[in-house]
């Protein structure tokens, strides 16, 4: 039977492919999960994303109970320098004795920008368990259009973003608070990949 399908109009041309990782020696692809991973609900951050309908805390509420019910370990809970709206949420359920349960972990999302990461950590204040994940973009439309800089700047961005999550964290978070740190290059798989490693070791 002959193929009828027709050439694509897409301008398939100006998507290039992924570089790829060659390390002939791996041996994870054969390995078996045999335990569940750490998984992370990222269902509560609607503040960066715009919705058209954002979530009320009511219904952020009802979602975290929710995720909890479900035995998520690591949620995150929002983007709380995004609006008052997130602000008031993670604040809600950090103030409310246990809306969250001892063993789980909330997750906060900012951009590196210094009133963003503190308003963010201040956010925090009183959690028992509590992640900051910063993020800022690495690729070069990024990098020429929107920062108008060049790789070591964008990489000075992620270092001096670090810096202060972990600055205001001493500052504004108390002993009772077990703090972690994440990083990622946001449009990471637009960034060349030796740039992407550069910038997350300088982190």
């Amino acid at each position: 039977m002959a193929n009828r399908q027709q050439p694509s109009q897409m301008p398939i041309h100006k998507y290039g492919q992924y570089d790829q990782v060659d390390i002939p020696d791996r041996t994870w692809p054969n390995n078996r999960i045999t335990a569940a991973p750490r998984w992370l609900s990222t269902d509560l951050r609607d503040g960066n994303q715009a919705l058209i309908d954002p979530m009320s805390p009511e219904r952020k509420r009802r979602m975290f109970d929710q995720l909890v019910a479900m035995g998520y370990k690591e949620i995150e809970v929002g983007f709380p320098a995004s609006g008052q709206t997130d602000f008031d949420f993670v604040r809600s359920i950090i103030e409310e004795e246990g809306a969250i349960p001892d063993d789980v972990t909330i997750s906060v999302l900012t951009q590196a920008r210094e009133d963003l990461i503190e308003r963010t950590v201040e956010s925090l204040k009183g959690a028992r368990r509590a992640t900051v994940h910063l993020y800022n973009a690495t690729a070069p439309v990024f990098r020429r259009v929107v920062f108008r800089g060049s790789k070591d700047d964008i990489k000075q961005i992620a270092v001096d973003g670090t810096r202060l999550v972990m600055e205001y964290a001493e500052k504004l978070l108390g002993p009772e608070t077990e703090f972690g740190y994440q990083y990622s290059p946001e449009i990471f798989t637009d960034t060349e990949l030796d740039f992407a490693l550069e910038v997350c070791e300088a982190v």
